[in-house]
């Protein structure tokens, strides 16, 4: 139930296409296909395709939508992800609902957490680019 699958060992592998660095912030929704890491601040929705990487300096106010996403930083709002790893430095404040996901000791979650296989359009994000 609480394991590391595949998909996500394949985010950390995967390119990353477009990052949002330090000292950086959006406001507005961010969209898009492939993975994003941010290590900036995003104050809006995030609704990317390919997967999530937020870096430990990293914040988002706002939900997250994605196939994968690896959390290092501080989320507040809810996720929604089939693979969801949240790493000993990240914090989430919201709801999760997701596939698998893995915490690591030291990680922080506040939320009501729900597990179960999200239908394919239940995770369909329309993303117009």
């Amino acid at each position: 139930m609480f394991k590391k699958t595949n998909q996500v060992k394949d985010l950390n592998q995967q390119e990353i296409s477009t990052i949002i660095g330090l000292g950086f912030t959006i406001t507005g929704e961010l969209k898009g296909k492939a993975v994003v890491r941010i290590d900036g601040t995003i104050i809006g929705n995030v609704n990317v395709e390919g997967g999530v990487v937020l870096g430990e300096k990293g914040v988002i106010n706002g939900d997250i939508q994605t196939v994968s996403a690896i959390i290092y930083g501080t989320i507040n709002g809810n996720v929604k992800a089939q693979n969801l790893e949240i790493k000993k430095t990240g914090r989430v404040n919201g709801d999760i609902k997701t596939e698998t996901i893995e915490i690591e000791l030291g990680a922080q979650y506040n939320g009501k957490l729900g597990m179960h296989p999200i239908s394919q359009s239940e995770n369909k994000i329309s993303v117009k680019v």
